[in-house]
């Protein structure tokens, strides 16, 4: 089969395409035909190797999983011992440890859901990390309906799914994203599009519930500025240096938050299977349509981490056999 693999932490071109032996699936993993893998901001820092700190879960000189990609979709093709709930010939999704650039995958089965039929692979791939990320980030700055909710970098692969996914929840949105982006963020129902760099101070004090965003190194205490008491600022994947990375900002948030009125948190999103299934029925519904930027063949995966890496992607890149 055909993979691209990375065996030293660096930029797009250290990945390499390979013909390598078709995974046979271990207890508990099923094998996937991989119909389309959706790259996110993580395989570009797992690529790198950066902040530091990762290394310490990924690898200390280079990645564990050899295998970008962390979020497919496709084909169940063979079963591991072991394995219910999944049979050959189901279509099946989910966010993984790696291994989606590639022909076929080996995965546990428990991370993985069914897809429903009126959603196609393309859809499918392009929501477990990003669409679930963004659905944990609303919750923890409690976005219900009527909430006025502000987006910093809503046009991103996140940004995007936040958006659509706090106008589904009732919430009123305002984004500031790329003027590239505007089209995209505001056809997702955002009530109001600014760019990404309007100046903060001219938004008035408190007049929001929630802030999130999306990357940037926007000092926290200007962001609690602009939420009401009891509202709260999450910060997803922000800028905290090449070193501990979101750490020193998560401890900055923690150090914000005790005893005041406005909470401060850096989201820590971990996959989760319950919400990626509730995101694949929102996309057989066609309430939830995700914003695809490009779509490279698996045979230019290296250009698709490429168009990651030097940023301004609209919405989410995939890469497809």
């Amino acid at each position: 089969m055909t993979a691209w693999r990375q065996d030293a932490y660096g930029g797009p071109d250290i990945v390499r395409r390979v013909d390598a032996e078709t995974p046979r699936p271990r207890r508990g993993e099923v094998l996937v035909r991989v119909g389309a893998a959706a790259l996110n901001s993580a395989d570009v820092r797992i690529l790198r190797g950066e902040p530091l700190i990762l290394r310490l879960a990924f690898g200390l000189r280079r990645p564990r999983t050899p295998v970008p990609g962390r979020d497919v979709a496709g084909t169940v093709v063979a079963l591991g011992d072991g394995v219910t709930g999944l049979a050959v010939g189901d279509r099946v999704a989910g966010e993984v440890s790696g291994g989606g650039l590639a022909t076929f995958l080996a995965a546990p089965a428990s991370r993985l859901v069914p897809v429903p039929d009126a959603v196609d692979d393309r859809t499918a791939a392009a929501l477990p990390l990003a669409g679930g990320t963004a659905w944990q980030a609303l919750d923890l700055a409690r976005v219900t309906a009527g909430a006025r909710l502000l987006v910093l970098g809503a046009g991103g692969g996140v940004g995007t799914f936040v958006v659509r996914l706090a106008v589904l929840r009732g919430a009123e949105v305002h984004a500031l994203c790329s003027a590239r982006a505007a089209d995209a963020v505001a056809a997702l129902g955002a009530a109001r599009v600014d760019p990404r760099d309007l100046d903060l101070a001219g938004l008035p004090a408190g007049g929001y519930d929630a802030v999130i965003v999306l990357g940037g190194a926007t000092p926290l205490r200007s962001l609690l500025r602009l939420v009401r008491d009891g509202g709260c600022v999450v910060d997803v994947g922000g800028d905290g240096g090449r070193i501990i990375g979101p750490l020193g900002r998560m401890l900055h948030g923690a150090i914000l938050s005790v005893g005041a009125r406005r909470r401060a948190r850096v989201l820590a999103a971990v996959a989760r299977t319950p919400i990626t299934a509730e995101l694949l029925a929102l996309a057989a519904s066609g309430d939830l349509v995700p914003v695809i930027d490009r779509v490279h063949p698996l045979a230019d995966a290296r250009a698709a981490l490429a168009r990651l890496d030097e940023g301004g992607a609209v919405g989410k890149v995939l890469v497809e056999p």
